[in-house]
Parts: structure tokens; sequence; C-alpha cells
């Protein structure tokens, strides 16, 4: 597992990545989480370890934006696995199930990589790019022909 990088989040609630030397929004710990950076919190005045604290803070904020994850019904179940004698075996059947989610990605993109491998995906790409404009260019061409034949019978009959 790679070192974990340290932010720290000041009395004035803003966080400062150590490793880059400057400040920091929530989107940007955001970014370094999806980028798959590990790292950790700490509230400079306590010493605590406040990571699970953002964590919830950028969860909560993406959910109250336009397009959230979780429904009412979900998060209402939620609340009801907090009960003790529940919790622990929910949690841990939350992890694995993340988990075997992320090794199934992680399975589907090295497939996608030996089919479509180096920059095959993006010549791929392009070439679907180059054929939707070839197809644009006849349809194009199928209508001004069209419309000039239609105008004038007597073209269309020569043809």
């Amino acid at each position: 597992m790679s070192e974990q990088r340290l932010i720290k989040k000041y009395p004035n609630r803003r966080l400062y990545d150590t490793e880059e030397s400057r400040y920091i929004t929530l989107n940007d710990v955001q970014k370094l989480v999806r980028d798959g950076v590990e790292i950790r919190v700490v509230d400079t005045q306590s010493g605590d370890d406040i990571t699970r604290g953002i964590l919830i803070q950028i969860i909560t904020e993406q959910e109250a934006s336009g397009n959230p994850m979780f429904t009412t019904e979900v998060l209402t179940r939620f609340i009801r696995f907090y009960d003790e004698s529940v919790q622990d075996a929910f949690s841990s059947f939350l992890d694995q199930t993340l988990k075997l989610y992320a090794q199934q990605q992680e399975q589907m993109q090295s497939q996608l990589d030996q089919l479509l491998p180096g920059e095959a995906l993006h010549t791929w790409a392009e070439l679907t790019q180059r054929n939707i404009e070839l197809w644009r260019e006849m349809q194009d061409s199928f209508f001004r022909t069209a419309s000039l034949s239609s105008s004038s019978p007597s073209r269309a009959r020569r043809k």
C-alpha cells in the first residue's frame, strides 16, 4: 500500500495538502480519492484524524448536488442498520460488496486492454469519428442531389 498523503485542516476550515504545499478544496480531496490516492486528514488543533468526517462531508455535498447516488429509501435503511446488533455485519457486507465491484471493474478494464492494447482504443475512437463524418458527408450529398432532382424533373430523367 502506498504512503498516505497528509492533509491538514486548520481552524479556519481550510485544508492544506502537505505534499503539494498548497491549500485545497473538498473537490480536490474528492479528485485525490478518485485517483486512488490514500489520504489522511488531521485537525491541526487537536491532532485528531478526521478523515472519515471529511469523506462523509464530500459524500453529503455530492448527494446534495443534482445527481445523488442514494435514494431516501436507501438512506433510511442505512439508518436502520445502525443498530449495534447488525451494524458490524452490514458494514462488512457493504465493504466486501464494494471491493468485489472494484475488482470486477479492474478485470473488465484489463480484458479491454488486452483486446485493444495500447493506443488501439484511441485509434478505434478516431475511426468511429471519421466514419460518422463520412456518413454525414454522404447524407449531405444525397440530400443535395435529391433537392436538385426534385426541382428539375427533366434532369432526373436524363440521369
